[in-house]
């Protein structure tokens, strides 16, 4: 093969490689989130997916940020918007089941936000 060939294949490999690291930079909507997760088999063949991955890597970015903001907001000395316990669960069908009770309008909304959102209602903190 020409070395213009392998530049190419090299920038398409290091491309899609980088696919990934855009999808959980927490700018993923709701209604592509639900979208995605659509199409995910329910059976334990979903672990092998990279989608599924993809999804979970969302959450797990969406939650951090948002105990993040409430980190800094308490070291800051303001209220936070949430107090979420030292560990939060969640199924994968009650979080499916929060997107989808956020009405069609809205879920153009990101992950992130959602998360925030969702964690204010069940983790208020106390006035």
């Amino acid at each position: 093969m020409s070395r213009t060939i392998l530049a190419v294949l090299a920038v398409v490999a290091v491309s899609l490689a980088a696919l990934p690291a855009f999808a959980q930079d927490g700018r993923m909507t709701v209604a592509a989130f639900l979208d995605t997760a659509a199409d995910i088999p329910r059976n334990p063949t979903a672990m092998l997916r990279a989608d599924t991955r993809r999804l979970m890597g969302e959450i797990r970015t969406a939650a951090r940020t948002v105990r993040a903001e409430q980190d800094a907001a308490r070291s800051a000395g303001r209220p936070p918007r949430t107090c979420m316990p030292e560990r939060v669960s969640m199924s994968p069908d009650g979080l499916l089941a929060r997107f989808n009770a956020i009405p069609p309008g809205r879920r153009n909304i990101t992950v992130t936000q959602a998360m925030r959102e969702w964690m204010a209602e069940e983790h208020p903190c106390p006035s």
